[in-house]
């Protein structure tokens, strides 16, 4: 039987990139009078390009370092000159999270979303294509030129259906995102011409080398990446735009949108943990209290936000909000056993904010639906004649009779996904939620004090299930309000691409409980690659262009 190891997987680290930018081609040609062709090939693309996560996430994760990285050059250019892409055990597992993320999107739009707007599909492909470009990339550049993609992709997703809320709302996405994007391209210039590179693996080995007369500039280059980043992953007070712009979102965009904010953790993450991490010194501003205070704050942040909300859309974004926040927090304690709890989060929250996102609009929608109001009738007479139920019948509070009363397919699936939704996002047994937090709070005991003090573990501590709290105590209030308060109105009517990704999605959660164990192996083995930076380093430098001699080692 041939393996993983024995097929050329580390020839396939581009297609995740070239797939739906081929794909994304072919739909504009096919146009928008062929739906039903794009809608086929949309969805293959899609399908094809998780199979290729799941894939490369397997590859990786059987090999032992050394060998657990995939290196591939485009160009065939030697390191550093040329573009260099790589996958590891991060990197993977974020491409899967946005294969299913798009995936789940996808699917739900083609009940009607898909033919709200045009170009919808090669929007979409092109939102993927920017993704996953940007956690295979190995260069800043690079990683600023598939943030540039996504970015315009999402600018037409947003818009996607029309609508004054939606135009309002995207012209604050779009003018905070520009300024981040130019945020990203200054801090770029300014570590080119300290370093003489933008490899990061190359970054990494020459920070040592950096004058003492030029480490201000490097300090500031890094310092305006850090604020580029973190505006892009929603930390306070940069996230503001990020509820009404999600809230204004078509349900399929915003669940999408669910892993964008998850890009600028893993853009933090990826440069903090090679390039500057806390050896370089204090003048990085990736540094731990930095990005440990600022992540409490912005998970405060998120949990009273939750709680404000009377809309379930807001409350969604700021759920959102209150993940990234623990992320950025647990990154910057420097504990590999805490960013292992953090990455087990980090694919528990996205995949139940995808899905509470795409809930949203079927909750709405049930409560819109109205009574047909009855056709009068002149020979009809009304009965007043009381008739007494028996006395061992079972009763509401408005004395109609309980016993025989069937729960509506569709209103039975949406309170059973509320409920499994909630127990994620909150935090709470038996769901996936539960073990990440539990995982983050086991690493928190055990954690010395980091750099932000003593009182920065105590107070994420708190935090965590204080934010839980919050969280269940808003999520029940919406849920009474939409489920358990009398609505005379009939159930909704559901279709079947609306019902599925939801199932997937949480059922995804549901396997993260049952292979918890496998789950955490492959989490703190991700993490701890990311705290030995070397090995990074090592498997950048190691590739060689095809018909070059083989390297024996970095340099």
């Amino acid at each position: 039987m041939i393996g993983w190891s024995d097929l050329p997987m580390q020839q396939l680290v581009i297609a995740p990139v070239l797939l739906p930018l081929v794909t994304a081609a072919l739909l504009l040609l096919l146009g928008e009078q062929r739906r039903i062709s794009a809608v086929v090939l949309s969805l293959a693309s899609t399908l094809a390009g998780l199979v290729l996560a799941v894939a490369l996430l397997l590859w990786v994760h059987q090999q032992d370092a050394p060998a657990a990285f995939g290196v591939y050059l485009p160009g065939n250019w030697p390191v550093p000159v040329g573009i260099v892409l790589v996958v590891d055990r991060l990197s993977a597992l974020m491409m899967l999270l946005a294969g299913s993320a798009g995936l789940a999107a996808l699917l739900f739009s083609l009940a009607r979303w898909h033919r709200a707007g045009v170009y919808f599909h090669p929007l979409l492909q092109l939102q993927l294509m920017g993704l996953y470009g940007a956690f295979l990339t190995a260069d800043l550049f690079n990683l600023f030129v598939f943030f540039e993609v996504l970015l315009a992709a999402s600018y037409g997703l947003l818009m996607h259906g029309g609508g004054g809320a939606r135009v309002r709302a995207g012209l604050h996405y779009i003018a905070i995102n520009l300024v981040a994007s130019l945020l990203f391209l200054i801090g770029v210039a300014l570590i080119y011409g300290v370093t003489g590179t933008l490899n990061m693996a190359d970054i990494a080995q020459k920070l040592s080398q950096v004058p003492d007369s030029d480490r201000g500039l490097l300090g500031a280059g890094a310092a305006i990446l850090a604020i580029a980043f973190l505006a892009k992953a929603a930390v306070w007070p940069l996230n503001f735009w990020l509820p009404p712009a999600y809230a204004a979102a078509g349900a399929p965009v915003s669940a999408l949108f669910a892993i964008l904010t998850k890009v600028g953790v893993y853009a933090v993450l990826r440069l903090w943990t090679l390039c500057f991490p806390a050896s370089v010194g204090p003048w990085a501003l990736f540094g731990g209290e930095v990005l440990v205070w600022g992540g409490l704050v912005t998970l405060a942040f998120g949990a009273l936000g939750m709680m404000a909300s009377q809309r379930l859309d807001r409350l969604a974004g700021f759920s959102v909000i209150a993940s990234s926040g623990t992320l950025l927090a647990a990154i910057g304690f420097d504990s590999p056993a805490l960013s292992a709890g953090a990455l087990f989060y980090l694919a528990s929250s996205t995949l139940a904010g995808c899905a509470l996102f795409l809930l949203v609009e079927l909750i709405e929608r049930a409560r819109q639906v109205e009574l047909a109001p009855l056709a009068d009738d002149d020979d009809h007479l009304p009965d007043f004649v009381d008739v007494e139920p028996r006395f061992d019948t079972n009763l509401d509070d408005e004395e109609q009779v309980l016993t025989g009363r069937a729960i509506p397919a569709a209103l039975a699936f949406l309170g059973l996904a509320f409920i499994l939704c909630a127990l994620v996002v909150a935090g709470l047994p038996p769901l996936s939620g539960f073990i990440g937090k539990v995982a983050m709070l086991s690493a928190l005991l055990d954690t010395p004090a980091s750099s932000a003090g003593p009182a920065a573990g105590r107070t994420m501590f708190v935090l965590l299930i204080a934010s839980g709290l919050l969280a269940t105590t808003a999520l029940l209030r919406v849920g009474v309000r939409h489920f358990w308060a009398p609505q005379n109105r009939p159930p909704p009517r559901l279709r079947v691409t609306e019902c599925l990704p939801i199932a997937l999605l949480l059922s995804a959660c549901l396997l993260l409980v049952v292979g918890g164990e496998t789950a955490l192996a492959y989490a703190r083995a991700t993490a701890a690659a990311l705290h030995q930076p070397q090995q990074y380093i090592d498997a950048v430098f190691r590739a060689t262009p095809v018909g070059a001699t083989a390297a024996k080692g970095a340099p």
